[in-house]
């Protein structure tokens, strides 16, 4: 265990002490959430990030030493243990080293080399390894001449003795490690067209090379779906002459001996046929691993901007699912997000019925007093904007606006089990506008109710890893969540089942007893739920909002276990809990929590200094929300055509996607625009990520314009 806090303490780059304390904390069932937000002390502040890559590394890590316990018992077993190989074992680093020693000492298929020993061919092969016998080596072979083995000739001898050594060499840990290193500083990935003629997205594929040692992951996982898809071949060209050259420098003794020749062919037939196969396939399972993993952490980043994005709070919304042939479907939702209308209009081809569209919207926006209409970006997009647009010019409504709003995942929600609980009176294809709207409203409670694969904002997400992504996205969902904290009065379960300590059952318990015993007037009320006892109550107490209840501490992330230190702080500024809900007194309360000292007052009041910053940040902002600080979506009133780009423009954009080369930003034209990593920044930028979020709005000049692609070049160097 010394061994797994040590690595992981050198690879994050914090302290043993506080990796071996987050352990501890992991070990007794805690979550990384309240972790991260209850348990600073212990931690030394670290964050709901660190703490998930602690947690990945810590399963790998300890997966590692049980696979090495394993073999080591395996090896044991056998009665080929030796101190070489118990101390090989414990040098090893990844899982790859481990199955390089081990590989020896598996059950192995039957193989060329298997066949040959049971001819009895081990002792010839042994001699021609030791390369000291003087006498001639086909005296020498003759004697293991056995027509009822199967071994007619000399030549046959020697052969399966050729194929024994062959096989040892392959399974030497220590020459594998060594060219895969040749192969990683060295090797080349080189991609080839299938048929040049095709024409396919991946054309900078059809003749391509680059050094395994620099190929980016976007690349890697680009040229593994082409491959694929069947457009390009892929292969790994590595410096085979020297490869070759240190097997015989590491394995040939004597160079003029008469076992010379035998050997250097052994050595050759070993590399083609089972060392480089074997090697390419890990190496490419290598890259891609890691490859997966980079995006996985760009997908996962990228929607935990989106989950959190700003919500517009107080609005009636239109939300608009824009389509062709079976009509635009329209929702109308009031500003709790209760449903209040829906219809279908085909303002676009093939109908084009326009005036009957505008008519039938007209009739929703004054008996609605609608101020929103939010668009979904997919099919039609554009020219159900520019019918919007036109609307409100001709309605000459000040405080009407639209947003576009992404639709990703939209069709998946309205087919679900749960779409279909939530509105089985309304048709699949209306539940598409529903969520549009309400995703403009609140987009994390909308977005939890979607597979956060479905959420669309990352790069090559259905070529990764499934069971990891679905693993890591949960995490991402599950931080944001508890980041901004839950109403326990109006969450639906999906909500509810991303909240520390509470599983899907509890979830709709707690949904079940709201509906059975009204509002929920205080948290400690969770403890009638049924299956939800005292342990998942600590977990989950300080993420749960109680508006209007018993308590004001309650509209805060104050947890429970600091209720009685927080009434003694407000106490000694001279305040009571209640002050916090007047405005006036709120004020007062605030810059006294500013001048208070925190390392003195944490003594008295005995707590931690940590915990007592976060109580102070959130008696001075009580029941806020942290997403109100983040970016707002584009209102827009008017639209804007590619025909009107043109280069040197300076524009507002809202960005949609962060990937490896850059960022996708909306600029309100039917296609969203990319800024290339070299267009960020005067500095040379090594992550877009490190730049840019999704949700975030920037101002881009357009650079390039492709009208037959119907693609914009951006920068944001203006």
């Amino acid at each position: 265990m010394e061994k797994i806090i040590k690595n992981i303490a050198e690879e994050l780059g914090v302290k043993e002490s506080q990796v071996e304390s987050t352990i501890k904390l992991i070990d007794e069932g805690n979550t990384i959430p309240f972790i991260a937000r209850y348990r600073k002390e212990v931690t030394g502040g670290l964050s709901d990030e660190q703490l998930r890559d602690l947690g990945d590394r810590l399963t790998y890590l300890r997966n590692l030493e049980a696979r090495k316990e394993e073999v080591k018992n395996s090896i044991e077993e056998q009665g080929k243990l030796t101190d070489e190989i118990v101390i090989a074992l414990q040098n090893a680093k990844i899982l790859a080293e481990v199955e390089d020693i081990y590989r020896p000492y598996k059950q192995k298929k039957r193989t060329r080399a298997t066949v040959a020993k049971e001819k009895g061919l081990e002792p010839l092969a042994q001699i021609i390894i030791n390369q000291e016998e003087k006498k001639d080596i086909y005296e020498i072979a003759k004697e293991y001449k056995d027509a009822e083995k199967g071994v007619e000739t000399v030549e046959e001898a020697i052969t399966g003795a050729m194929d024994i050594i062959a096989e040892n060499i392959s399974d030497d840990a220590s020459y594998r490690k060594e060219i895969k290193r040749i192969c990683y500083r060295d090797g080349l990935i080189v991609t080839k067209a299938s048929d040049a003629e095709q024409k396919s997205s991946y054309e900078m594929y059809y003749d391509f090379n680059e050094k395994v040692s620099r190929i980016p992951s976007h690349r890697i996982l680009a040229i593994n779906r082409g491959e694929k898809e069947e457009f390009i071949k892929v292969k790994i060209e590595k410096p085979e002459e020297n490869i070759i050259e240190y097997l015989k420098k590491n394995i040939i003794k004597d160079r003029t001996s008469q076992f010379a020749q035998i050997l250097e062919d052994t050595i050759t037939d070993s590399f083609k046929r089972l060392i480089e196969p074997s090697i390419d396939r890990e190496i490419r399972s290598d890259l891609t691993e890691k490859a997966d993993e980079k995006a996985i952490k760009v997908f996962g980043q990228n929607a935990k901007q989106l989950l959190l994005g700003a919500p517009l709070k107080g609005l009636t919304v239109m939300g608009f699912d824009p389509a062709y042939r079976t009509g635009c479907k329209i929702a109308v939702i009031d500003e709790t997000g209760k449903l209040l209308a829906t219809t279908t209009v085909y303002p676009t081809e093939p109908q084009n019925d326009v005036e009957g569209a505008k008519k039938e919207l007209t009739k929703l926006i004054q008996k609605f007093d609608i101020n929103m209409i939010a668009i979904g970006n997919g099919t039609a997009s554009r020219e159900s904007e520019s019918f919007v647009a036109g609307l409100i010019s001709e309605l000459k409504k000040d405080d009407l606006y639209y947003a576009i709003v992404s639709e990703a995942g939209a069709s998946v929600y309205s087919a679900s089990k749960l779409a279909t609980e939530e509105y089985p009176d309304i048709n699949v294809s209306l539940r598409g506008a529903i969520s549009i709207a309400r995703r403009l409203q609140d987009p994390l409670a909308e977005l939890v109710k979607i597979d956060p694969k479905a959420i669309g904002v990352g790069q090559y997400q259905h070529d990764v890893n499934q069971k990891r992504l679905a693993e890591s996205l949960t995490g991402v969902v599950e931080d944001a969540v508890n980041k901004v904290g839950v109403d326990v009065n109006t969450a639906t379960p999906s909500l509810l089942s991303y909240v520390s300590g509470i599983n899907k059952t509890i979830a709709n318990n707690i949904v079940k007893y709201r509906d059975e015993n009204g509002k929920l007037k205080e948290r400690k009320e969770l403890l009638k739920v049924p299956k939800l006892g005292k342990v998942a109550y600590e977990q989950c107490a300080g993420f749960i909002r109680v508006f209007d209840g018993k308590n004001p501490l309650e509209i805060t992330a104050v947890h429970p276990e600091s209720y009685e230190a927080t009434e003694k702080l407000l106490d000694e500024i001279g305040y009571k809990k209640s002050d916090l809900l007047d405005k006036e007194k709120l004020s007062e309360i605030k810059k006294k929590l500013a001048t208070i000292n925190i390392a003195k007052t944490a003594k008295e009041l005995e707590i931690g200094e940590l915990t007592l910053k976060d109580i102070c940040d959130e008696l001075s902002k009580p029941g806020r929300d942290p997403r109100d600080e983040m970016p707002k979506p584009i209102l827009r009133s008017d639209v804007l055509k590619f025909e009107d780009l043109k280069e040197g423009m300076v524009l507002t954009g809202t960005v949609r996607n962060v990937i490896d080369f850059g960022a996708f930003i909306d600029i309100g034209v039917k296609h969203d625009g990319l800024v290339h990593i070299s267009e960020m920044s005067e500095k040379f930028v090594k992550n877009p990520s490190e730049i840019v979020s999704v949700g975030d709005i920037v101002k881009v000049k357009v650079i390039k314009i492709d009208q037959e692609r119907q693609k914009v070049g951006l920068s944001m160097k203006i």
